[in-house]
């Protein structure tokens, strides 16, 4: 990712503009060029200058003065501008009119402020803005240039690495250091920690923290499992994860993963029943889909991924069971599903029903 930063680039200047005998340049009139100047300065590579009107600049505001900054040159320039009267008693002064950053062209936008009624002159006169006859105004202008725009040096991110649990709970499986349970499965044994199967699996919690008779083992049987499958449960509950399956021909890899989908079912593992579904579905056709259905016969196994299934055959019987023409029995279910698995389009399986329910 990279980085910019926008600043506006801008100069500040201030002119004041001291009027010596106040009252004695009352009564120049309304006419135009009626007004005192002062003289030129230059802010921003730009010249300005400040219009005083004694009797205002119409005949209209002749109760008020009028007080103008105005660009000199032939330009464009955007710019902002405070007019302010100085307090004679204290030197300070204080803002009569402010002008926001806008565009100076020359013509009649070449002037701030936007009005003639800069201040009453009832209000000024007896006021400490006039001492000796004395008037004393202030101009602070700012011009604006292009912004600077440069590159952001970015503080280096702290790269933070994935959770490497699952590395370190498997070396635990593997060293088997602290292992409190010793599980023997099809004539295998393995070991491993109760907390931890207890923590992944609320079957395994139930048994060996619960009032079950393996709850005061440290040896528990675990029957109609092949050890290569719960070796592979295992990994799983440890690491979160699959186990490498390289080595396995693709029947055999199916063949497991339809065995660890039992095993989650049977021991309560949602996550790990998903991903085997996951990768059954990915993997469903007419040659395998007989089986899938008689381990969902046998196991009471809700299997979404036959609805998720682009396989035809799949689908053509879905749509019979959704018209409540679905044989109720495993065995004949299964019976039907290996027949209907050699057969090659829908009109073929419309000929098979026929049969079967005749």
């Amino acid at each position: 990712m990279t980085m910019s930063t926008c600043v506006p680039e801008m100069e500040q200047g201030r002119h004041v503009f001291e009027i010596m005998g106040y009252s004695k340049h009352r009564g120049m009139g309304h006419e135009h060029g009626n007004f005192i100047r002062s003289r030129i300065f230059s802010v921003g590579g730009h010249n300005w200058s400040i219009r005083f009107y004694p009797d205002g600049y119409l005949k209209a505001d002749v109760d008020h003065i009028s007080v103008y900054l105005e660009l000199m040159d032939k330009a464009k320039v955007r710019a902002s501008c405070d007019l302010r009267l100085v307090d004679q008693s204290t030197g300070l002064s204080a803002s009569v009119h402010k002008t926001d950053p806008r565009m100076f062209i020359p013509g009649c936008s070449k002037f701030a402020p936007q009005t003639c009624l800069f201040k009453k002159r009832s209000e000024l006169e007896p006021s400490v803005y006039i001492k000796d006859d004395r008037l004393i105004i202030e101009c602070v202008v700012i011009v604006f240039k292009e912004p600077r725009v440069f590159e952001t040096k970015l503080c280096p991110k702290i790269q933070v690495p994935p959770s490497d649990i699952g590395k370190h709970l498997g070396k635990l499986l593997e060293t088997e250091r602290g292992a409190d349970l010793t599980i023997s499965v099809g004539g295998q044994t393995f070991v491993a920690h109760k907390f931890v199967l207890a923590m992944r699996s609320p079957v395994f919690e139930a048994q060996l923290y619960g009032p079950m008779k393996e709850a005061r083992e440290q040896c528990i049987t675990i029957e109609g499992m092949i050890p290569s499958v719960f070796k592979a449960l295992l990994h799983f509950i440890y690491t979160d994860s699959l186990p490498t399956m390289d080595d396995l021909e693709t029947g055999d890899r199916s063949e497991l993963i339809r065995y660890m989908l039992v095993a989650a079912d049977r021991y309560a593992m949602d996550r790990l029943n998903l991903m085997c579904q996951s990768i059954l579905c990915d993997n469903l056709n007419v040659e395998n889909v007989a089986t899938i259905l008689a381990l969902a016969d046998q196991h009471q196994l809700c299997l979404r991924m036959l609805a998720l299934s682009s396989c035809p055959l799949v689908q053509w019987v879905l749509s019979w069971e959704q018209r409540g023409l679905w044989i109720s029995k495993g065995a004949a279910r299964l019976s039907w599903w290996m027949h209907l698995t050699k057969l090659s389009d829908v009109n073929s399986y419309e000929k098979l029903v026929v049969i079967i329910f005749s």
